[in-house]
């Protein structure tokens, strides 16, 4: 059903009815204002003047009303779960919403819907919010971090907002940017975390690219290991989680999403980590997970209170952590390397380790199996409860992001701009295509319906441009 003229179009409506209905509704894109205006303009529906000035009622039930409105929620309720509004997807758990129908090949010259090129250079990911597809970037010769906007149909660009100006790190490592965070979004507002030499910034903009509000979320001051900053804005309930971990003055801390004030804040040791905090809900519980400084951690979203920890093998983390029923899985790579699964029932019992790592890259959790893909472009799958190797297969090349699902496939894409897709099969490795865009690809793509937004950067010219890719049928 794309318009809810296929509704309301029996015997208990007249055709003014019909034609004010439909105007108000419009269907699966329906806006929120007009659903608003369908509970308070429900009088006028009843009685309005006609072109010639003569007032005219219109015999409207309530019940006929409240399905009507009801299926206008519904309908775009629908539309939201087409979004990706935050790092790794719907579910932050890089898996795309059921029934997305992504295509398997593609190329340059093929299923491009639209490219569009982007200022600056930036590892973070696109997101999608209604008919909107945001990301940010930054400009290292100006030294301006900013967000940009474009329509998700067309790939025109809507707007540009710069946020900060100046104040850049002066060194950062060859494979990060001042750009690397993904924005993250509730619906109605963006927000976006930036870092400056001596703090990191949390703006909230509006879908315009109007600011809302800005503040220092904390501390940022890398002088020994000055290779960036990485890890995404978490949003959980009514709030924005922010987290730096380096030298000096690491922390994990909650804003709230409506004014930017303080809910907690939690200290974290003063080592350097990249990994982005995820919540989910495991052994009846909502728990904020980190990995990283040696451990894996466990805090309570809504205060940030220490739930429980594990040992770790490695001190630094880069991927977000995900999860099997009551078991977390983590990897890292600095001092040492290896991946791990933790109980997460509070005991933090270590119930099996490996020495692959995953290092900058998340894995994949999905029906009882674990997906990686480790730094060197080798594909794993484990049994998750177990840690048995199902198989393991090459694909080649240095491998930053992380992998998505979507339609039973896995999306993966190395850092020479090769996108791999392949089946979620446990019993065995199956390659269904190689997909070359660009030469450089470090962001993890997004899948909404049949559509991927995907960002690479492009050399041949011998000047580096990056692009944002709308990839479909």
């Amino acid at each position: 059903m794309n318009r809810l003229n296929i509704f309301v179009s029996g015997p208990h409506f007249s055709r003014s009815e019909r034609r004010l209905l439909n105007r108000l509704a419009p269907g699966r894109h329906l806006d929120h204002n007009k659903v608003a205006l369908l509970n308070s303009d429900f009088q006028n529906l009843r009685s309005f003047r006609t072109r010639k000035g003569h007032t005219m009622s219109l015999p409207i039930p309530r019940y006929w009303f409240n399905c009507i409105l009801m299926l206008c929620l519904i309908t775009n309720f629908a539309a939201a779960e087409d979004d990706w509004r935050v790092w790794r997807g719907p579910n932050a758990n890089n898996i795309a919403a059921d029934g997305e129908t992504p295509p398997v090949k593609w190329s340059e010259s093929q299923k491009i819907r639209w490219k569009a090129p982007l200022s600056g250079r930036g590892h973070s990911s696109p997101i999608v919010v209604n008919d909107r597809v945001l990301i940010s970037t930054a400009d290292e010769q100006k030294q301006i971090q900013s967000v940009i906007c474009f329509d998700r149909a067309t790939g025109q660009q809507l707007w540009k907002t710069d946020v900060s100006q100046g104040d850049f790190a002066p060194k950062i490592h060859q494979k990060n940017t001042h750009a690397s965070p993904t924005l993250a979004s509730n619906g109605e507002t963006i927000f976006a975390v930036f870092p400056q030499f001596d703090q990191i910034q949390l703006t909230a903009l509006d879908l315009n690219g109007k600011q809302r509000w800005q503040i220092k979320a904390g501390g940022y001051l890398p002088l020994a290991y000055q290779f960036g900053y990485a890890p995404s804005p978490l949003l959980f309930e009514g709030n924005v989680i922010v987290t730096s971990e380096y030298e000096k003055n690491g922390f994990i801390a909650a804003f709230d999403q409506q004014t930017g004030r303080e809910v907690w804040r939690t200290k974290r040791p003063e080592k350097m980590n990249f990994s982005t905090p995820i919540v989910a809900r495991i052994a009846g519980r909502d728990q904020l997970l980190l990995s990283g400084n040696a451990k894996v951690a466990s805090f309570d979203p809504k205060t940030g209170r220490d739930l429980w920890s594990a040992p770790a093998m490695w001190i630094v983390s880069c991927g977000t952590m995900v999860w099997d029923k009551d078991l977390v899985f983590t990897s890292g790579g600095f001092p040492l390397k290896g991946t791990m699964a933790v109980k997460a029932d509070g005991s933090g019992k270590v119930v099996w380790t490996n020495r692959v790592k995953c290092y900058e890259q998340s894995m994949l959790a999905f029906q009882g199996f674990l997906y990686a893909v480790d730094d060197n472009g080798i594909a794993y799958c484990w049994n998750a409860q177990t840690g048995k190797e199902q198989w393991k297969s090459r694909l080649g090349g240095k491998v930053s992001s992380s992998p998505i699902l979507a339609n039973g496939n896995i999306y993966l894409t190395n850092e020479q701009g090769k996108t791999f897709v392949f089946k979620a099969n446990p019993e065995k490795f199956e390659l269904l295509a190689e997909n070359q865009l660009g030469d450089e690809g470090f962001a993890t793509p997004a899948i909404c319906g049949d559509q991927i937004f995907h960002r690479a950067a492009n050399r041949a010219s011998g000047k580096r441009q990056e692009f944002l890719y709308c990839i479909g049928e």
